[in-house]
């Protein structure tokens, strides 16, 4: 009923507008995250209260389609897309029960908003990896940069959320989530 704004903007009804201004918002809202997760600025914590699912559902669908299209045989791409997928899924789960167990301050889908946003960079790599040559050695290098750049970019945002003591338990099981994305690109499953 009413849109997701910034903080210290006015609420507005969105049930009169047009769908092209309802797509456009919500496009410039995915633009918005995802220059905050390429920008590795630690002081986003204010843009987890708009939290969505449209840009990490966008993420983890582009992931697995590139990483289906890396496959020759047909029948190996529809698997890869549903492992990919439920991969993802689960993983961003069972990483922000973790979260949500450990005292996290954040809602569930803000920590899966972040996780999903923050799998931009392993999506670039797994762009690049598409066109690079078939040796794993050339598809690790944009592999760990964009491992370390999404836990990097996610340790940012969930810095503010938990408390210090308990912020290592929330950030690993985050490096291995993406850690196991990674491994996925360079495998090529």
């Amino acid at each position: 009923v009413f849109s997701s704004m910034p903080a210290g903007m006015p609420m507005t009804a969105t049930l009169d507008e047009p769908i092209s201004e309802t797509v456009l918002r919500d496009l410039k809202a995915i633009g918005r995250k995802i220059k905050l997760v390429m920008g590795l600025k630690s002081d986003n914590y204010n843009e987890l209260r708009n939290w969505d699912l449209w840009g990490p559902l966008i993420l983890c669908l582009f992931l697995a389609i590139i990483l289906g299209l890396s496959k020759k045989a047909h029948d190996e791409k529809g698997q890869t897309f549903a492992g990919v997928f439920t991969g993802v899924s689960v993983g961003s789960t069972v990483v922000t029960l973790n979260a949500q167990f450990l005292g996290g301050h954040l809602s569930f889908f803000q920590i899966v908003c972040v996780l999903g946003y923050c799998l931009f960079p392993l999506c670039a790599a797994a762009t690049l990896c598409l066109i690079l040559p078939e040796r794993m050695i050339w598809k690790m290098i944009p592999c760990l940069a964009a491992f370390v750049w999404s836990t990097y970019a996610s340790r940012g945002f969930v810095h503010g959320a938990v408390r210090e003591e308990r912020r290592a338990l929330v950030v690993y099981p985050i490096g291995l989530f993406y850690f196991f994305v990674a491994w996925m690109l360079v495998a090529g499953i």
